[in-house]
């Protein structure tokens, strides 16, 4: 049974920073694709960062590139994703998803594409 784990989400105030944290059950953690997607009210889902664990490969939507970072801690199966410099516009929920990839390769970047998911975090940036 595969579980992802979302925490590190609250509020801040624009140009500050925080770390989300997804805690993967997935076994193993080096064959998956896992990422964080966002949703805000009355807006579409959106691929933010994505890494293929098995050779850290990694996708960033142009909206945080150069701002959000993920990354994988393999000793304790968790995905982090590390947003600096946030801003209004970064205000929504956020979720961890994940698929198994047994190649190497990039991810997947739609949401539907993802078997498993998170209850999410919220994420609020005040200006």
């Amino acid at each position: 049974q595969v579980q992802l784990v979302e925490s590190g989400g609250g509020s801040v105030q624009a140009g500050g920073s925080l770390r989300l944290s997804c805690a993967a059950s997935i076994s193993p953690f080096r064959s998956a694709c896992i990422g964080w997607f966002r949703q805000a009210p009355g807006k579409e889902r959106e691929g933010v960062a994505i890494i293929y664990t098995g050779g850290r490969i990694t996708y960033y939507a142009d909206s945080v590139k150069g701002r959000f970072t993920i990354s994988q801690d393999n000793a304790k199966n968790t995905v982090y994703l590390q947003m600096n410099s946030l801003n209004p516009e970064d205000t929504a929920m956020y979720y961890c998803a994940a698929y198994f990839r047994f190649s190497y390769g990039s991810c997947g970047t739609r949401g539907s594409e993802y078997n498993y998911w998170g209850q999410g975090t919220k994420v609020t940036v005040s200006s």
